[in-house]
């Protein structure tokens, strides 16, 4: 027996626990990560996440610390917007593009990177760094801060392409 199946149709927004994830204007909102895939390219995706920390770290998407999760046999052009800052204001902001593999066996390799910095006000005799981090199918970013007891916290907008290298 054949059956008619409609499109999906939800009139004014789509929400989950009564948290509107999708808004009656098509904007999608408040979600954790979200992975964009082509339908012609189905070994390729685009995620974005948030990393955070404070101080010297390795940079976390929650409380729990995780880091990005990268599948085995992939090559991964990383963007990562970053900011730091104090508990006075100082700013310090950079953009980090990275190459990275990841093999069969799960180890993420860091292939290179470019840094531009766009504002830093870093006090004289503090050093604020951070570097890209490669871990077991993990990806995030290490952070020192030397020079101070402030609180530095950092926070990462991160996106990564992903496409399966075999």
């Amino acid at each position: 027996m054949a059956t008619t199946k409609d499109k999906f149709d939800s009139v004014g927004g789509f929400s989950i626990d009564k948290t509107v994830v999708v808004d009656e204007l098509r904007n999608a909102k408040d979600f954790n990560t979200l992975e964009i895939k082509n339908s012609e390219f189905t070994d390729s995706k685009i995620v974005q996440y948030i990393l955070r920390g404070l101080n010297t770290a390795v940079l976390q998407l929650d409380t729990v610390g995780s880091q990005i999760p990268i599948d085995n046999n992939t090559l991964n052009f990383i963007t990562g917007h970053v900011i730091a800052v104090n508990p006075s204001g100082t700013v310090y902001s950079e953009k980090i593009e990275s190459v990275v593999s990841c093999d069969n066996a799960g180890q993420v390799s860091v292939l290179s990177s470019m840094t531009t910095v766009i504002k830093d006000d870093i006090p004289t005799g503090q050093t604020w760094s951070i570097l890209p981090l490669g871990a077991t199918n993990r990806f995030s970013y290490s952070t020192t801060r030397a020079g101070t007891t402030n609180t530095i916290k950092w926070v990462v907008s991160t996106q990564i392409v992903s496409i399966a290298w075999q």
